[in-house]
């Protein structure tokens, strides 16, 4: 499923082909997805310009200027792809399920195969409390994830620290890559208790998740398996993983002449090297 990098370059990607043009045509290809999708939707959406976009975790937000707000999530297989021009645009697939023609000529496609994505229109106003964003937690490439922060968040929780990452109520947009990735940079034991961290913990964690997914960004995400930026290209931060993916192999941080390990929490592999994370 892709993560808080991949959804913020898809963003990126589609910027400048969206924000500020309209959308001169909505072409809904099946009436749902994990959900229905909205009502008269491609009424709803066409005419319509597309103010801004934005990033709310894993989910994609796009201001209309009829009030509304376009609310997408990629889901497990989901993809946005686009094609800058007429000429350009390939026959509509069978997981090609909602079309988007936008003035200037360009064309965006959801694709998903799995239809586990999800697309709502919303009045733009009541935005936060969509029962897919109300309770999340701060932003962390935000202002408001910090140290003290954090601690208080994690103050007598004794689930594992990499559990209480993950719950998007704790920190909005992470997932379990860069969660393996971060607390490996913070020398973190991933099964340590969340409320045993101190302020020295805490504030290389934060700088760590910080720096994973700055990188992460930069190199466009990680492309696993189905994800893609817009313009259909891979992701290559999955070159640059130090310990996801990598049980058995040696551990990257200098000095350190431990093996990465993989275990499986709550259903999920994790990988750690347990020299330099113990």
């Amino acid at each position: 499923m892709p993560e808080l990098p991949e959804v913020e370059t898809i963003r990126r990607g589609l910027v400048p082909v969206v924000e500020g043009r309209r959308i001169v045509a909505a072409i809904a290809r099946r009436p749902d997805l994990r959900f229905p999708l909205p009502d008269g939707m491609e009424r709803r959406l066409t005419d319509v310009r597309v103010d801004a976009l934005r990033r709310r975790a894993k989910f994609i937000l796009a201001d209309l200027s009829s009030g509304e707000t376009m609310l997408l999530h990629m889901g497990m297989s989901g993809r946005l792809l686009v094609s800058p021009g007429p000429g350009s645009h390939p026959v509509p697939g069978k997981h090609d399920h909602v079309i988007l023609d936008i003035e200037g000529g360009a064309r965006v496609t959801f694709n998903d195969a799995r239809r586990f994505g999800i697309l709502d229109l919303v009045p733009t106003g009541g935005i936060a409390g969509h029962r897919f964003l109300a309770g999340l937690g701060p932003e962390p490439l935000g202002n408001e994830f910090h140290a003290d922060g954090l601690i208080a968040r994690l103050k007598g929780r004794t689930m594992a620290i990499k559990a209480a990452l993950l719950d998007q109520r704790i920190v909005a947009g992470l997932g379990n890559i860069y969660v393996c990735e971060a607390l490996h940079r913070a020398h973190l034991h991933p099964l340590r208790a969340a409320g045993s961290l101190g302020v020295d913990d805490a504030t290389a964690l934060v700088a760590a998740i910080r720096a994973t997914l700055d990188e992460a960004i930069t190199a466009g995400g990680s492309s696993l398996r189905d994800y893609r930026q817009t313009d259909g290209e891979l992701g290559y931060f999955q070159h640059s993983f130090r310990v996801y993916g990598r049980a058995d192999e040696p551990c990257t941080t200098p000095g350190c002449a431990g093996r990465i390990e993989r275990s499986v929490q709550g259903g999920r592999s994790t990988w750690f090297c347990p020299a330099c994370q113990g």
